[in-house]
């Protein structure tokens, strides 16, 4: 039996309209701040695709609207699932914009733990969005970086694993500063974006984001964009695979 969920967010980001709707309804934009790799026919009726983990899903434009609204649908499967969303923007004064976040669908069987974590990964999602659109407007990622960790149900070990991860003691809160420390990167400078639930923590730098974070079923996930070309993806990503199996294990 399949079960009908609405889940709907909003922030203000210091962006134009035009820049937002270049994040969400554009492949390079999306995949700045998203994860895999995203593909736009740009009009209603057209199809979005995903490939993501050696997977590829569509889903089809029901609102192609530039600057204002867009909204996509997944195909329903044989049991009901399927899942919907829609952005609203509206721009203000100041330079500023309003984006409003509609993630609508129906889930199946194990619905009540996978609303739990859609409703958390879609406000980090939304917060990466902003992120991304505040200080990286105009730049795409070169490359990213999506890592599956082992599940970790000690949750207090895994936010203290985050932010040693990046020189963070004690409470962490948006706007701390902080330094990447793993074994195989260079120490960069960075700012704390978020810190969400003792479980999202997302982290600024000059050339990167960079997120670690407690998933569904408490699994931890490792991302990073990199809008810079350095350091390189493989260096990048086996400091982290290593950063993982070390801290995880």
């Amino acid at each position: 039996m399949a079960h009908e969920f609405d889940l709907s967010f909003e922030t203000t980001v210091t962006a134009t309209p035009e820049q937002v709707w270049d994040a969400i309804a554009t492949g390079p934009g999306v995949d700045s701040w998203f994860m895999g790799r995203s593909q736009f026919e740009p009009r209603e009726g057209g199809v979005t695709r995903q490939e993501f983990m050696g997977e590829t899903s569509e889903a089809t434009i029901t609102a192609w609207e530039p600057g204002r609204r867009l909204a996509y649908q997944s195909e329903k499967n044989p049991d009901g699932t399927f899942m919907a969303f829609e952005y609203l923007i509206e721009g203000r004064g100041g330079g500023s914009t309003v984006i409003r976040l509609v993630h609508s669908g129906a889930l199946g069987d194990d619905w009540e733990a996978e609303y739990h974590a859609l409703r958390e990964g879609d406000a980090m999602y939304l917060r990466k969005l902003a992120a991304y659109v505040t200080h990286f407007s105009g730049r795409s990622s070169q490359y990213n970086i999506f890592l599956v960790g082992p599940q970790v149900h000690d949750q207090p070990r895994a936010w203290g694993a985050f932010g040693a991860a990046f020189g963070l003691t004690g409470p962490v809160s948006e706007g701390d500063r902080a330094r990447l420390s793993i074994p195989g990167l260079p120490e960069t400078e960075g700012v704390v974006e978020f810190a969400l639930n003792d479980k999202f923590l997302g982290v600024r730098t000059a050339d990167a984001l960079l997120v670690c974070f407690l998933g569904f079923q408490d699994t931890v996930i490792v991302q990073q964009h990199n809008f810079s070309a350095q350091p390189e993806e493989k260096e990048a990503e086996q400091a982290w695979q290593s950063w993982l199996a070390t801290t995880f294990a």
